[in-house]
């Protein structure tokens, strides 16, 4: 579980410099980081994608679990819950007077009331949890392999919450609580399953998670958007076909 600590502990890190600084980032320098690290998942997801040489398999689980995931709806199904959230942190707001400093970007602007404690918690927790990284990258660390992808998540993690503290405050520092809890048990479920896996059906799932991992590199650097999260039960569809091929 090493690579949710450091998750775990970047956010807490970033929160309280948020919390602290209260100041602005710049745009330039916010999209300098993330460029950087889209380019690093990109090598680390071409890496990965060479662990099997069972293409057949993988190509027909990306395409099988892919359309599998559209039919889910899975991306929209998240979508709603994450606005049903929202939608419950927002009731009831007591109306403020306007911030006097601008906002830091991507940031929600600063408010007061009974509900900015909960909309800043559900914010940070379904931006750090709802994702496609921290579930490939919980299976990275469960299957006893370095968590470089959870070592960027946390890079990615830990700017974020110098942006979000800095207008929800300890809310933020708070989210890191779910994002252990979650990561935690994904890592600990990856790990069981490994054990049951040969290692032909490793290389497979890591070449899957690898293609997948290309995709979400295309998102963060912002060349094409991918939706990754209806690819996920492609992870499903490669071990099924890997048992029964092996």
């Amino acid at each position: 579980m090493t690579g949710t600590l450091v998750n775990t502990a970047t956010i807490i890190a970033g929160s309280l410099l948020g919390i602290i600084l209260r100041s602005r980032l710049s745009r330039r320098a916010v999209d300098i980081v993330f460029q950087g690290i889209g380019l690093f998942t990109l090598a680390l997801g071409v890496s990965m994608s060479l662990s099997s040489d069972r293409f057949l398999l993988i190509i027909l689980s990306i395409v099988g679990g892919s359309l599998l995931g559209q039919w889910m709806r899975i991306d929209k199904r998240l979508d709603r819950f994450s606005g049903y959230l929202h939608a419950i942190a927002k009731r009831d707001r007591v109306p403020v007077a306007a911030v006097e400093t601008p906002p830091l970007p991507g940031a929600v602007p600063a408010v007061s009331g009974s509900s900015v404690f909960t909309e800043g918690f559900i914010t940070a927790t379904m931006l750090y949890c709802v994702g496609s990284m921290s579930i490939l990258g919980a299976i990275e660390d469960g299957m006893g392999l370095t968590p470089n992808l959870l070592y960027t998540k946390s890079i990615m993690d830990g700017v974020t919450s110098i942006i979000l503290a800095s207008s929800f405050g300890i809310a933020i520092m708070l989210s890191a609580i779910p994002v252990l809890v979650y990561q935690g048990l994904l890592t600990l479920l990856a790990y069981y399953v490994s054990t049951l896996m040969s290692q032909a059906m490793i290389d497979d799932l890591t070449a899957v998670g690898g293609i997948m991992l290309i995709g979400l590199s295309v998102n963060i650097l912002k060349v094409k958007e991918v939706n990754v999260v209806n690819m996920l039960p492609a992870l499903v569809v490669i071990l099924i076909l890997s048992y029964y091929w092996g």
